[in-house]
Formats: structure tokens, C-alpha cells, sequence
């Protein structure tokens, strides 16, 4: 297991000696958009929770290997910059043989006025309309080798289009995810988004993907009053941009009320979010949880997931 982690670290350290401006590289980009609202609400570093249950599917794959509900799904939304609809649902199920999994995220870009110039270049034409939308469907499996170790793959169909022109790849994720044995305290690695290039109309690019190292744990060996804190760091290798670092808190009330925050550092425009998260003990459990993200000069987003499971 020790040797896995080692692997992708050695492979990740050799893709950051490379030395050239690689800045909006990379097609796809939606595909680095947080689904879920706690992950959005730390700060983006959850890939080390070993609770998240369907919503593992677009964080690590390895996290759903530790779910204990037969059934788990979720979904969620969010009003994303510039008035685009951000949803994404996902969906596992716990099998004797490992965890499989299914996850959906749809974004829509609204309808556009098409134009074109007219002959005196001073003025627009318009044509009628034209839409632009982008999707990603995903097949996860997830296994435990151990009670402390657990590892995923999974392989997503996407696809962007604007108007009559469309783009589609296949890609392909894979996660690690151990606890070390000092407590709480575990590891994970991922790589998302490992494919061949696309070719939008003339212009070839790169699939945008990402190396991710993340560690979490408990702060206290027991819940005082009810409460615990949970810690969370991630240290991000993008193929199309620096080097980032995310962080994140949670404060957990009694398995009932969590209280999320988080900081990114590195990025151009993301800085701080917050978040809520209410957890109903029924039998049927249900999850609501909210975040908000700050983008700087480009406002905040606002995000919101239901999630439930069976059994």
C-alpha cells in the first residue's frame, strides 16, 4: 500500500520539475468544478474523508469503498458564475464483491443570441439563438483491502457543445485512500482526469488532469461535549496551472450539526468558504448540506446537496 503512495507521489514530483507556462492548457475545465456542498464548503480538500459516502464519486474514488449503507445517493446544485445551472447527482451501491458506483454532473451554459456582422462592420444581425452545455458520466468501483485501506478507479464519458459543434472523450480517475495508524490520521492520493487529447473542430488539447495528495483527521481522540474537529489539508499538481494548497475545518456537533470552513491558497481569484451541515437521524437518514465559495472579483457561489442512503 505504502508502495502506491509512493508511486503516484515519484510521478507527481517529476511532472512538477517540468518548467514552462502551461496556464489554460487544458479542455474541459468543468470537470474541476466541485460537485458536492462539503466539499465545496472545505475548501475543496476532501479527498482524505472516509464519510462521504455517493458523494466519494467525484472527490476520490477510493472514499466509497468505506461506505456502510447498501445504497447511497445524493444530489446537488449550484447557480455558478454568469448565471450557469451547475447540477450532479450520484448514486452507490455496496456489493459483497466491492462498492460500485454511478455519478452524474450536467452543466448548462444558458441560450446565447447568435449574430453576425453586418456588411457595414458597425452592427450586429441576429440570426436567432444557440446553447452551450457540458456533461460528465462516471462508473466508479471501490474496494477495502483492509479495514484501514481502500483503492478506486473509475472512467467518465464527456462532452461539451455550443451551438452544432460538439466535443466528447473518454477519462479515467483512480484513488488510494489509508488510515496510517496514528489515530485518525489518514492519507489519500488521486488522479483525475487521465486521458488521450480532444480535438474541438481544428484545435487538438489536453484532458485536465490533476494529482492530488490530501491528509485528515480527528483533533481529539474523543468528542468533547459532543464535539470533534476534523482537519483537512490537500496539495494539488494540475497539468494546467501552478502548483495549489487547499485546506479545510469541520466541526462536527454530535453527528447532528456540522460546521465547515475552508482557504485556498495560490489561486488567482479563490479564497475562503463556509459551510452548514444538518444531518437527520431518522430511518432513513437525510443530509442537507449548504456552501458558499468566494471567487473574488468574480462573487461567490452558492451550492446546496441533499444526500440519503438505505440500510
Amino acid at each position: 500500500m505504502k508502495k502506491i503512495l509512493y508511486l503516484i507521489l515519484f510521478v507527481s514530483a517529476i511532472l512538477s520539475g517540468q518548467d514552462f507556462n502551461k496556464k489554460a492548457t487544458a479542455g474541459f475545465v468543468f470537470l474541476g468544478i466541485p460537485a458536492n456542498a462539503r466539499t465545496t464548503a472545505l475548501g475543496e480538500a476532501s479527498i482524505a474523508l472516509t464519510d462521504m459516502n455517493s458523494d466519494a464519486v467525484f472527490t476520490n474514488p477510493a472514499g466509497i469503498g468505506f461506505t456502510t449503507r447498501e445504497h447511497s445517493m445524493s444530489v446537488s446544485y449550484a447557480s455558478y458564475l454568469a448565471d450557469i445551472a451547475h447540477y450532479s447527482a450520484t448514486y452507490t451501491y455496496n456489493s459483497s464483491v466491492g462498492v460500485f458506483g454511478f455519478g452524474l454532473v450536467a452543466m448548462d451554459f444558458g441560450t446565447m443570441q447568435k449574430t453576425v456582422t453586418t456588411s457595414s462592420q458597425k452592427f450586429f444581425e441576429v440570426l436567432g439563438t444557440f446553447d452551450a452545455k457540458a456533461v460528465a458520466a462516471a462508473l466508479t468501483y471501490s474496494k477495502m483491502l483492509t479495514d484501514k485501506f481502500s483503492f478506486g478507479v473509475q472512467a467518465k464519458y464527456v462532452k461539451e457543445s455550443i451551438d452544432v459543434y460538439s466535443v466528447s472523450n473518454i477519462v479515467f480517475d483512480g484513488g488510494v485512500l489509508y488510515y496510517t495508524g496514528l489515530g485518525s490520521f489518514r492519507v489519500a492520493a488521486s488522479m483525475q482526469n487521465f486521458g488521450t487529447d480532444a480535438k474541438y473542430i481544428n484545435d487538438p488539447f489536453k484532458m485536465p488532469t490533476v494529482f492530488k495528495l490530501g491528509v485528515a483527521g480527528e483533533l481529539l481522540p474523543e468528542p468533547v461535549a459532543g464535539i470533534n474537529f476534523t482537519a483537512l489539508a490537500e496539495a494539488i499538481h494540475p497539468n494546467d496551472s501552478d502548483e495549489k494548497i487547499n485546506t479545510g475545518l469541520e466541526i462536527n456537533y454530535m453527528d447532528m450539526l456540522f460546521l465547515r470552513g475552508g482557504y485556498k491558497f495560490l489561486y488567482d481569484e479563490e479564497t475562503y468558504s463556509f459551510g452548514i451541515g444538518i444531518k437527520g437521524n431518522f430511518d432513513v437518514p437525510v443530509n442537507a448540506d449548504f456552501a458558499l465559495a468566494n471567487y473574488g472579483r468574480l462573487g461567490n457561489i452558492i451550492r446546496f446537496t441533499v444526500s440519503t442512503g438505505l440500510f
